[in-house]
């Protein structure tokens, strides 16, 4: 009868841990609540054009442009509803000024009631919460600065988990912030897009999944 070496009992056992790790974290079409690549419009996302802003769908991805300053502008697809969701997008700068920040909204009840998580294409991120005081941020006065965030036009994908009042903001794999709050248990999701001092945000995002936490 032969015998494994006990070393190569080890090998085998730490490469099937691996192999089931692996397998853990691959999400599977049945985690999948919500998908859009934006190549069709039966999701009914906002279309509008209008002077100083724009959302609607562009050349494959969907587009916000903002053309005032110290503004934010955001679209969600027809009326959904979700509780507890990871949603994940892949974002560029398609044009205006790196000061801009942009990313993803959960729980999305009306106008002044949501969460969302941003980047900012100089390297700044934040989660804020909306209420009818406006955009107000979650545990720090001011956005912070990440080196997860790559600078400038370049795509960075972005995920937001809200599960029950926990709010986790990840970019390009690396989770960066972390924030807690109870007060909004339910709603859609959506996407965001800003200014600061300078007009002409123009944001394009793609491949957007809402999936089970």
């Amino acid at each position: 009868m032969k015998f494994l070496h006990p070393l190569l009992i080890v090998l085998i056992l730490v490469l099937s841990s691996l192999a089931c790790l692996s397998a853990s974290n691959q999400s599977t079409s049945s985690d999948i609540l919500f998908a859009d690549d934006f190549s069709k419009m039966d999701k009914k996302w906002d279309r509008i054009t209008e002077s100083n802003r724009s959302t609607d769908y562009y050349n494959y991805a969907y587009r916000i442009l903002i053309n005032d300053t110290d503004s934010h502008v955001w679209s969600n697809p027809a009326e959904e509803s979700f509780t507890d969701v990871r949603i994940e997008v892949d974002a560029m700068k398609n044009g205006g000024p790196d000061d801009n920040d942009f990313g993803i909204i959960c729980r999305y009840i009306n106008e002044n009631q949501f969460y969302y998580g941003v980047i900012s294409s100089d390297g700044f991120y934040g989660i804020y919460k909306v209420t009818s005081n406006g955009g107000i941020s979650i545990g720090n006065d001011s956005m912070l600065e990440s080196d997860a965030i790559v600078q400038g036009g370049a795509t960075n994908h972005i995920r937001f988990d809200c599960v029950g009042s926990s709010l986790k903001l990840y970019v390009n794999g690396s989770l960066v912030d972390e924030q807690t709050d109870p007060d909004y248990t339910t709603g859609n999701v959506g996407l965001m897009a800003g200014t600061y001092e300078t007009s002409g945000t123009d944001i394009l995002f793609d491949n957007f999944y809402v999936y089970k936490p």
